[in-house]
């Protein structure tokens, strides 16, 4: 700016030097991160794709039977999935669900027990507060970059991507849901001898259960919306064809895909959906 002399705060290249360290320093760390989330993934991307499709759905259906015990849901689900098969999306969807189910494992793992510790001590959250911010607002593209030069390309970059945009969600709703339970059943719980650990799994968490469930919910939303992103990566799934389509700008390729992403979403979100009775 005229009339400023100001150095310029070498925010980028501080980064830049951060990820050469880490790059150069830390990298049978990322290799050993690298082979556990590759084996994840092989894991859940066998199982939901070695057997027949509908052997696949009617294990869907019968845990969405399960979960809701509402047989108008479990048809809906049963629906949905036939029609992914219709449309020829059976690869592409178990790719995707292969994916999601992977962030949730991840993000479930970590981000509950954060959670949880993040309610008993006000203190951390208020210190977590700017940094769940952060993660949650810089720009999804910026993610990918140090997941290239960390992981490659392919789905561990995707699956560290979506991982870092989704840890929020769960850390936010788990302690939104710990934080809340009513200080008479902590009360009660207390008076009649129970010890913290007692008082945590037989009290704070059942009542958090549905905020839990919430953030499982959102986990899955945010990573579906992440599938397109991760394809620009390398990550096989529904993305690709959206973005072959955007390439081409072939508009029915790209509705096809993109109304099948929204049918998944649904899916899960009917399957998963949990509320206080």
């Amino acid at each position: 700016m005229d009339g400023f002399d100001i150095p310029k705060i070498p925010v980028g290249k501080t980064a830049k030097q951060s990820f050469d360290w880490l790059n150069d320093n830390a990298e049978p760390v990322f290799d050993a991160m690298s082979d556990a989330m590759e084996a994840l993934i092989d894991a859940i991307l066998w199982v939901l794709q070695t057997p027949h499709p509908l052997i696949v759905v009617a294990a869907f259906v019968a845990l969405t039977y399960a979960l809701q015990r509402n047989w108008k849901t479990a048809l809906l689900v049963f629906a949905g999935f036939l029609f992914i098969l219709n449309q020829d999306y059976w690869e592409e969807t178990t790719e995707s669900l292969t994916l999601v189910l992977s962030s949730c494992v991840l993000c479930m793992a970590v981000g509950v027990p954060i959670g949880i510790a993040a309610a008993h001590r006000p203190r951390l959250f208020s210190a977590m507060r700017p940094v769940l911010d952060l993660m949650q607002t810089l720009p999804t593209f910026v993610y990918l970059i140090p997941a290239i030069v960390f992981f490659g390309i392919g789905m561990v970059p995707g699956l560290i991507a979506t991982v870092i945009f989704v840890l929020p969600a769960p850390i936010r709703l788990t302690h939104l849901g710990i934080s809340s339970t009513p200080s008479a059943l902590l009360e009660a719980a207390t008076a009649f001898g129970a010890t913290p650990r007692q008082v945590l799994w037989k009290v704070e968490l059942p009542w958090a259960l549905p905020q839990i469930m919430a953030g499982l919910n959102q986990t899955i939303m945010l990573s579906l919306s992440m599938v397109v992103i991760a394809a620009l990566v390398g990550a096989n799934g529904l993305g690709v064809p959206v973005v072959r389509a955007l390439n081409s700008v072939n508009t029915a390729l790209g509705f096809e895909s993109g109304f099948i992403i929204v049918v998944v979403a649904i899916l899960l979100d009917r399957m998963l959906r949990m509320e206080r009775k």
